[in-house]
């Protein structure tokens, strides 16, 4: 991939910071993550994608921290955002090995900030479900795993919109 810093025609200040991604999903290994390229510098390991536009460019551009920092001349926020984004992957990590308590009925609970935790089977399936609190989740998770993970993402659901 190109230098697009060197290239003409391609506005290197006066972008803006539209969000910060992590591309490794849930669970995925190091080796196993597609990293993406810096649409701007071209660096080939990226794995926290800052999305960037720009009034006279009329794709995103997908490009890493520093990149992000130079070309929206903010150099406080981007690295803010990925920060927490790192922050929540190695908080995910402590929470997948978090060790729950197992009721008399098989069901995995925990207590957790005031809130009662529950993974159990469902009725009618194979499947696990989640409960937070007074809230039953709809959905139905294949393995253990995937509904501590539910669980996870819906703590902080709540958190974000002040409901924890």
């Amino acid at each position: 991939m190109s230098n697009l810093w060197k290239q003409s025609g391609v506005p290197h200040k006066g972008w803006t910071l539209i969000d910060v991604i992590d591309i490794r999903e849930d669970g995925q290994s190091e080796c196993d993550t597609s990293y993406e390229s810096c649409m701007m510098c071209g660096n080939e390991k990226i794995r926290y994608v800052h999305i960037v536009t720009h009034d006279e460019i009329e794709e995103e551009y997908r490009v890493g921290c520093i990149c992000a920092e130079n070309m929206t001349s903010d150099y406080i926020n981007p690295k803010r955002l990925e920060k927490d984004l790192r922050n929540r992957a190695n908080r995910r990590k402590t929470w997948i090995n978090k060790e729950w308590k197992v009721s008399l009925n098989g069901n995995r609970y925990l207590n957790y900030n005031g809130h009662h935790l529950l993974i159990y089977k469902d009725k009618n399936s194979d499947k696990y479900k989640v409960k937070i609190g007074e809230v039953f989740g709809k959905k139905r998770f294949d393995t253990i795993q995937e509904a501590k993970n539910a669980v996870f993402d819906g703590i902080i659901y709540l958190k974000d919109n002040d409901q924890w």
